[in-house]
C-alpha cells in the first residue's frame, strides 16, 4: 500500500543577530554560567551582564538556582547603576528559560529595553558573554575544587569583577581596562601611550623597522559581523533616538 508523503519543508535560514554599538550602554549581552560547589553535583549560578562596546561588567548576581525573578533583579540593577531609564538599549542573550520567561520579557518592555536572542542551537551568537566566562574560569585564582558556600561564591565573583573591570588590560580593547573604555578615559590613556612609543622610536630608531604599534580603537563594535550599510543605518537610527531623548 502506498503511503502519502508530503513535501518536506524548505529549511528556514536564520540570520545571525547583528546589533552594533558605537558607544557604551547601547548593547548589552547577558548569560548564566554554573560555578562548581565543593559538593559534587551542586552548582551556584552566576548571572552576568557585559557591555559589548567597553567589555565592562555592568551587573551581576550569584544564586543557587535559575529563576526569572533573579534575571529581573539583575537587569534592574544594571539600568539603575548606569542611569539608563528611558534610553534605548538592546539586551542580547541565548534562549534559556529565564531569558524567555514571560515575566522577564515584561520587565524588559517596561524598562524600554529591546530583547534579542541567539539563533536556536547556535553556540557562538553570544560571544562576549562566553568569552568573559572563559576568562573567569581559566583565571589562575579560580577555585577549581569548588565553592564551599553561596557567600563564598559571591565574594569571589565580587573580587573577580573588580579585577576585570578596573585592572584587567583587555586584549579586545587594545590593552586598556573596561572601566577606562566605558567611561571615556581610554582616549587620554592611548594618547599618552602613543607619545611614549614615538619618543622611544626617536631615541632608538634602530629598534623599529616600521611604524610604532597601532593603538587606535574601532569606532563601533558588532555583536556579529555586519555589512557597512547596515552599520550606517543603525548609527543613524541610534543618533535620532538619542536626539529625541536628550531633546
Amino acid at each position: 500500500m502506498d503511503t502519502h508523503r508530503s513535501r518536506s519543508k524548505e529549511p528556514v535560514k536564520r540570520e545571525p543577530p547583528t546589533h552594533t554599538a558605537t558607544g557604551p550602554n547601547q548593547v548589552w549581552t547577558w548569560d548564566i554560567t554554573w560555578l562548581n560547589a565543593a559538593v559534587k553535583g551542586q552548582y551556584f549560578k552566576l548571572y552576568l551582564i557585559v557591555d559589548i562596546f567597553s567589555r565592562f561588567i555592568v551587573s551581576y548576581e550569584v544564586w543557587e538556582s535559575e529563576k526569572a525573578k533573579y534575571a529581573e533583579q539583575l537587569v534592574r540593577k544594571g539600568v539603575l547603576s548606569q542611569n539608563l531609564q528611558g534610553r534605548p538599549l538592546v539586551l542580547h542573550s541565548d534562549n534559556g528559560s529565564p531569558m524567555k520567561a514571560a515575566t522577564f520579557l515584561a520587565t524588559l518592555e517596561k524598562l524600554g529595553i529591546q530583547s534579542s536572542f541567539s539563533r536556536p542551537r547556535v553556540s557562538n551568537d553570544n560571544p562576549y558573554s562566553e568569552s568573559l566566562f572563559k576568562t573567569m574560569k581559566y583565571c589562575p585564582k579560580y577555585p577549581s575544587k569548588g565553592f564551599l558556600s553561596l557567600q563564598e561564591a559571591r565574594e569571589w565573583v565580587q573580587r573577580f569583577v573588580k579585577w576585570y573591570n578596573y585592572d584587567h588590560l583587555h586584549s579586545g580593547i587594545n590593552f586598556i581596562n573596561p572601566y577606562q573604555r566605558h567611561y571615556g578615559l581610554d582616549k587620554e590613556v592611548l594618547e599618552n601611550r602613543i607619545k611614549v612609543y614615538e619618543e622611544a622610536k626617536s631615541q632608538h630608531p634602530e629598534r623599529w623597522s616600521r611604524n610604532t604599534r597601532d593603538w587606535s580603537l574601532p569606532k563601533y563594535v558588532a555583536l556579529n559581523p555586519v555589512k557597512e550599510s547596515e552599520t550606517e543605518s543603525y548609527n543613524l537610527t541610534n543618533n535620532l533616538m538619542e536626539a529625541v531623548h536628550t531633546g
